[in-house]
């Protein structure tokens, strides 16, 4: 017994089909987006007993698209009749009424970037049939997102596509794309109709049903038209009528509840992370990061390769900020995959005489060429140290680093625990590194301001040096004086 998308199985039996029906969908992901799935059993079609639609004329149906202000043209004929019986039919009332739910939170957003754009607002009806606004919707073919994007379409529109990212699957980016398609569609046919049907079946093929039949008009074209696209059109003009007129036919949206979508704040992250993590320690439900953030394939947020973003509802925002750390820590081994394993025959580096290994702990914002600035080491030595040829690193991760021994240099400390201290050089000046600090001899002449943009680099300010020092004010400073510059 095979699993269908019962939406998408009663609307291609409507007509002859259309292009990319749901028939196999990615389950996880759309079980994630709560969507539902039933066994096509001869039962799972009959029609609800307490459920009786409500039919009307020809003239009825003709007169209500005429008055809707659509810029796009509504025509009425028998196959748009067909496909104005389904959405307001029994067959198929429990999608159609969790659609109605959904658009309260999807269209606003389509709205806003169509009317950007300049393009009617009834191409929001589009993700209606393409995806039954389901965000996580993947096709047999492998189109994806609310506006089932082909792989191929999407990068031509700069959307990201990794393997633990996918953009087509994000509302604002995925949307964004479509505008553009759409817009340069036009350009290329100046009707909207006509660019509806390119959408599903490509702008080629369109050229060729005009090539065939020797005009240019969709309904003049469409016995020339891939069948799948045949019923596209009429499907939109549906969709469109069903979408306006749902309350005539005793259809009732479903009750969502958006507060965690409408209250939500954007937080950029540039550490590896995960889902889990941010639910063990946060708090946040699994379930509600997947809603507010599609677009991570495998529940992880790469943001050691490129910056990402999180959404989180406003009441969690406070807690991950104060605890962005502890998350990234939070079974970092076991949910962070980098690992540096020594291949075969490999013969770990040996430190000659002279040369101090200190262990630097990554922290949040700094990558190997920022660290191997730090300790004035090239970057080739410090992959070759740590048994790696990439540059990702996670916050928390242990850096192998060798520098020559500086310390004649150093003052002991009180329980003479000089051990590993070694220094790093900037072009004018030294610091040394001292119980867990990189550290500054203060010279003749110096002030904290001067200090500071010596090592800016380091993104230190005068306040953080007198604070690790606790020093009250900015011009205690005496010559040969030990300055705590930045903890390792």
């Amino acid at each position: 017994m095979k699993y269908l998308f019962i939406f998408v199985f009663l609307f291609t039996a409507a007509t002859h089909g259309f292009a990319q029906p749901f028939e196999e969908t990615d389950t996880a992901s759309t079980e994630a987006a709560g969507m539902e799935f039933v066994e096509t059993t001869e039962d799972a079609h009959e029609k609800p007993v307490d459920f009786i639609p409500v039919v009307y004329s020809d003239a009825d149906y003709q007169a209500r698209l005429e008055k809707l202000p659509c810029e796009i043209q509504l025509p009425y004929n028998a196959i748009v009749r067909n496909y104005i019986m389904l959405y307001t039919g029994a067959k198929i009332k429990d999608k159609v009424e969790e659609i109605l739910g959904l658009s309260e939170y999807y269209f606003p957003i389509f709205e806003e970037i169509l009317d950007s754009y300049g393009l009617p607002l009834e191409f929001k009806y589009l993700p209606v049939i393409e995806s039954a606004l389901n965000p996580q919707a993947v096709s047999r073919v492998g189109a994806t997102g609310l506006w089932q994007f082909m792989y191929g379409t999407a990068k031509r529109y700069d959307v990201r596509i990794t393997s633990t990212i996918d953009d087509r699957r994000d509302p604002i980016v995925s949307t964004l794309a479509a505008a553009r398609h759409l817009k340069d569609l036009y350009k290329e046919f100046s009707d909207w109709t006509l660019v509806i049907a390119a959408y599903n079946c490509g702008s080629g093929n369109v050229r060729k049903a005009m090539r065939r039949s020797g005009k240019y008009a969709f309904w003049d074209i469409y016995p020339y038209l891939p069948r799948e696209t045949r019923g596209y059109v009429p499907a939109f003009i549906g969709a469109s009528y069903m979408m306006n007129y749902y309350k005539e036919h005793n259809l009732v949206p479903k009750k969502i509840n958006f507060s965690a979508y409408s209250n939500y704040d954007t937080i950029h992250v540039n550490v590896w992370m995960h889902f889990d993590q941010i639910a063990a320690v946060v708090g946040v439900p699994i379930a509600t990061l997947r809603d507010l953030n599609p677009q991570y394939r495998r529940d992880v947020i790469p943001g050691n390769e490129s910056p990402c973003s999180l959404k989180l509802p406003k009441k969690y925002v406070n807690k991950y900020i104060d605890n962005e750390q502890k998350i990234a820590f939070y079974k970092a081994d076991f949910y962070n995959p980098v690992k540096m394993v020594a291949p075969s025959g490999f013969t770990p580096y040996v430190a000659p005489a002279g040369k101090n290994l200190i262990k630097h702990t990554v922290r949040s914002g700094e990558t190997l060429s920022t660290i191997a600035d730090m300790y004035s080491v090239r970057l080739s030595d410090l992959r070759y140290w740590n048994n790696t040829r990439k540059d990702r690193i996670y916050v928390g991760q242990k850096i192998n680093i060798y520098t020559k021994s500086r310390t004649s240099q150093v003052k002991s400390s009180n329980n003479n625990n000089t051990a590993g201290t070694a220094s790093a050089t900037t072009p004018q000046e030294q610091l040394i590194s001292l119980n867990g600090y990189l550290c500054y001899q203060v010279k003749s002449g110096d002030t904290l301001w001067d200090i500071c943009q010596r090592y800016k680099y380091l993104g230190v300010s005068v306040e953080d040096i007198q604070n690790l020092n606790q020093l009250t004010k900015a011009r205690n400073l005496s010559l040969g004086q030990t300055l705590k510059i930045k903890k390792i």
